[in-house]
């Protein structure tokens, strides 16, 4: 059976290089594709052309989501893994308590970061479980670590991402019992393009980033158990 996978955030960065693994390593790939105008998928296509499904999807939108399961449902009757990389991060979230916060800022960022992330799994659950892995991958990040948080600011981001890793302990917990598992990865200071250009000042090129996560997802298995595991790239366990 054809090994298959969503990724969510294609388009550039750490998705892009999440999909050119996977496609590597011989799965069907579903790319959400959230910025059509960008070339890098396009070029990838060209070159998987069976493998390569690229998907208009915005997961800050429902209707959005469903329109996309609709799409994967009708090529696929299953999914072995869905990776939630998508997400987003405000200027206005710079603030801190002693000024005045942007709460529709703030809740725009727990929409994707946070419900966007459980639109896409909940949409594509049932192809999920007709699939052999049965994982879901959720990019989180060192800000959604409630232990070890040592900010004043990014209110908005770093509460979605501890929600994030609260909705991935759910799922887990539900996936678990039917042989499924999530997992939550830090992936670093990327080298990102949250802000709109990519940011240089980062030390870690979405390139290796997205192979150190793979490599650890070759070996999934390896780190299940009653919870989910919450893991950086040298394979190091967060505290949640």
């Amino acid at each position: 059976m054809t090994k298959v996978a969503c990724v969510t955030g294609a388009d550039r960065g750490l998705g892009f290089y999440l999909v050119r693994f996977l496609l590597e390593h011989k799965y069907k790939v579903f790319a959400g594709q959230y910025l059509p105008d960008l070339e890098a998928l396009s070029i990838l296509k060209a070159q998987y052309q069976d493998r390569l499904m690229l998907i208009p999807l915005d997961i800050g939108s429902a209707e959005s989501v469903k329109e996309a399961a609709r799409c994967i449902a009708g090529s696929t009757g299953h999914v072995d893994i869905i990776i939630n990389n998508a997400g987003i991060i405000h200027r206005a979230d710079n603030a801190t308590i002693l000024v005045d916060m942007d709460d529709e800022a703030m809740a725009g960022i727990y929409n994707v970061n946070t419900l966007g992330s459980l639109r896409v799994s909940n949409a594509l659950m049932g192809l999920l479980l007709q699939g052999k892995q049965k994982l879901i991958i959720n990019i989180s990040s060192e800000a959604g670590s409630i232990a070890r948080n040592k900010r004043i600011n990014m209110y908005g981001y770093c509460m979605s991402k501890a929600a994030l890793n609260m909705q991935s302990s759910l799922l887990h917990n539900h996936l678990r019992v039917m042989g499924g598992q999530v997992m939550v990865f830090h992936p670093g200071w990327l080298q990102s393009y949250m802000h709109g250009e990519k940011n240089l000042e980062a030390t870690i090129p979405p390139e290796d980033a997205a192979y150190k996560i793979m490599n650890i997802v070759q070996e999934h298995k390896k780190y299940q158990g009653e919870e989910p595991v919450y893991i950086d790239l040298d394979g190091n366990l967060w505290p949640w």
